[in-house]
């Protein structure tokens, strides 16, 4: 369905806030300061590691791995904990500030957050700091946007570079592989170790390649050996593949790692679905000129389990799926691979969607949370991720070039309104093996979106979900009883996400970065809405997210 002309300017007006909501406000606003007159004593460290729910990834069943095998795993680890070093360099620094820290609760949740700034509303939580850089340590602090568009060196648009200042004062470019020597020349050679030990062929030619472009911050053939390893029960996917900490331009991408195990039975039931990308692709809200950018024949789809995370990907809330490589010309040549994690994605339903919705929700909303619905719905939105277009439609460039630091955030919004699209289209064909309903995915989709709005505004993925949830609230697809519940008009609900998806795909295709930041700035606005469910949600003690104790 196309997109009204104009229809984000003739709703604009319309008022978000209800009475039955003001009085709601202003209830549970008091039952905050009774909470906070009650916990006065506790230091503000301690009451925020409260926002985490500790989990224990169990050691992992290793009866199916040969002793060659345990030991590529233990490789992978020492990787990922070089990949943790250099992020915490991107972010904040070296880590000796936590020996200064003296209150335990502090430095856990420091290490949380990789620094001293909470990563759900972006403020200081250690006394000394003041704001987050705005561009983490990708940039000189004191840099101005005309000394950056001033820099002639091209490299500075790259993912993989840093822009700093040079003995003169004057800025300049230097690569990751040159910024961080160290810890990459140890990632290499724990890579090229693992590849002499595997048995298995494809696993080598990824890690050599893999080594080789982490040395040389260029990734295209990487990429292309990892979508092509396709029997191997492990992972490791290790690099900077994310501009997740960038908000200045959106442009560099921080350091991470996934350790895996793969599930090979569900992997083999969700394998039938990557068939059908071009379908889904055709099935997208809008117009074709839009979503017309067309996947390459081998994407893939795993389901693993997480076994270890480092860098960015342990950061404040835990990433549950992925969808990898971002290279848009291997995306084209060969496709993508998105990969469910199936024990966070269970964690995250149990600790977080799921009593969330028993305190939002009553009655028969209540009844249409769902495990099943919560993870199809992570399915389709990773699908999603490598849908609509790569290249604008009028020689704008790439939809990241375009949009600049908008770009993620309608990128996240995009794949978690299609996500919920495409599923409930395929539950409601009956082409998903859950027993589940259309209900039943809009529910939980729409509680994840509520609960989701915890995490502020502070990055791209708390503004995605903040603006989702004002566009349904503006079009009436939820709305707030006079109990202070929400109510669900699921039919409302559906068009919302099929509007709304097709008006990303709009913005994203033509490059229209005036809209993007307009539609941010209308919507990723945390309103009292929004508020009075923080409060009531920390009043139940209900989880933000969870975090990690590994079993060894």
């Amino acid at each position: 369905m196309p997109f009204a002309s104009g229809f984000f300017v003739s709703l604009w007006a319309k008022p978000i806030i209800t009475t039955v909501m003001k009085k709601f406000v202003i209830a549970l606003c008091a039952a905050l300061l009774v909470l906070v007159s009650c916990e006065k004593q506790r230091s503000k460290a301690e009451r925020l590691l409260e926002n985490y729910a500790l989990v224990t990834i169990p050691a992992p069943d290793l009866s199916g791995i040969t002793d060659n095998g345990k030991e590529v795993l233990n490789l992978y680890r020492f990787a990922a904990d070089e990949a943790d070093a250099i992020y915490w360099e991107q972010n904040f620094g070296p880590k000796a500030f936590f020996s200064a820290l003296a209150d335990p609760a502090e430095k856990e949740y420091a290490a949380i957050n990789y620094g001293p700034w909470d990563r759900i509303d972006g403020q200081p939580f250690i006394d000394g700091y003041g704001a987050k850089p705005t561009g983490a340590r990708f940039y000189p602090e004191d840099m101005t946007d005309e000394e950056f568009q001033a820099l002639a060196d091209p490299a500075k648009n790259s993912p993989y570079t840093l822009i700093q200042r040079g003995k003169d004062g004057k800025l300049e470019v230097v690569w990751y592989h040159d910024a961080y020597a160290a810890h990459v020349q140890k990632i290499a050679d724990l890579l090229r170790a693992a590849a002499d030990i595997t048995i298995k062929s494809s696993v080598r030619e990824y890690l050599l390649k893999k080594a080789e472009g982490i040395l040389t911050d260029n990734y295209y053939e990487s990429d292309k050996a990892w979508l092509e390893m396709t029997d191997s029960k492990m992972d490791l996917v290790i690099g900077p593949n994310e501009a997740i900490d960038d908000d200045l331009y959106g442009r560099k991408a921080s350091y991470g790692a996934y350790v895996l195990l793969k599930n090979l039975a569900r992997t083999e039931q969700l394998s039938s679905i990557c068939k059908r990308l071009p379908e889904y692709q055709a099935a997208l809200p809008g117009d074709g000129l839009y979503h017309s950018f067309v996947p390459g024949v081998e994407s893939n789809i795993f389901s693993c389990n997480v076994i270890y995370y480092g860098g960015y990907t342990n950061a404040g809330y835990k990433v549950i799926a992925i969808n990898f490589p971002y290279d848009e010309k291997v995306q084209e040549e060969m496709g993508t691979r998105t990969i469910l994690f199936d024990n966070i994605i269970r964690e995250k339903f149990n600790r977080t969607v799921f009593p969330a919705g028993m305190v939002l929700f009553e009655g028969e909303d209540q009844a249409h949370l769902d495990a099943n619905a919560f993870y199809w719905n992570i399915v389709f939105r990773e699908i999603a991720k490598g849908l609509g277009v790569k290249e604008t439609v009028n020689g704008k460039g790439t939809v990241a070039d375009a949009l600049g630091n908008e770009a993620l955030t309608l990128e996240k919004a995009k794949s978690n309104v299609l996500g919920a699209y495409l599923c409930a289209q395929e539950v409601e064909a009956n082409r998903v093996d859950a027993l589940i309903m259309k209900k039943d995915v809009l529910a939980t989709f729409v509680v994840n979106v509520l609960r989701s709005c915890r995490f502020g505004v502070g990055d791209a993925t708390g503004r995605a979900n903040v603006a989702i949830y004002n566009y349904l609230m503006e079009q009436g697809a939820i709305t707030r009883k006079a109990s202070g519940k929400y109510g669900i008009d699921y039919d409302r609900t559906y068009m919302a996400l099929t509007l709304l998806g097709g008006r990303i795909l709009e913005i994203q295709a033509t490059g229209d970065r005036d809209a993007a930041r307009s539609f941010i700035e209308k919507y990723a606005v945390v309103s009292p809405s929004i508020q009075a469910d923080m409060v009531e949600l920390e009043l139940e003690k209900i989880p933000v997210d969870i975090r990690f104790t590994y079993e060894r």
